[in-house]
């Protein structure tokens, strides 16, 4: 599978079925020197939902592990975290 492919599928928590935008939004986070996926880091839902007031964006994190199933459409994955651990 294309890195570009990947970028075009969309983000879905399976617990309650919220959609998070597309992979294409997020950051990946890796280990550069071997290549390890840590998980995809993204900003809250609650930021992107039009006519409300501002809030101070908070990111999610969604760890490698929580990823159920990637499929034609979508990524599915079990829970988002509020905070990533320090991978460092």
């Amino acid at each position: 599978m294309l890195l570009s492919e990947l970028a075009e599928k969309e983000l879905i928590e399976m617990e309650n079925g919220v959609r998070f935008g597309f992979l294409a939004e997020t950051e990946c986070i890796f280990d550069p020197k071997t290549g390890i996926i840590y998980g995809f880091e993204l900003l809250d839902q609650s930021a992107k939902m039009p006519f409300q007031k501002k809030k101070p964006t908070q990111t999610l994190f969604i760890p490698w592990e929580e990823i159920h199933l990637i499929g034609e459409d979508r990524i599915l994955f079990r829970k988002a975290k509020p905070t990533r651990k320090q991978y460092d």
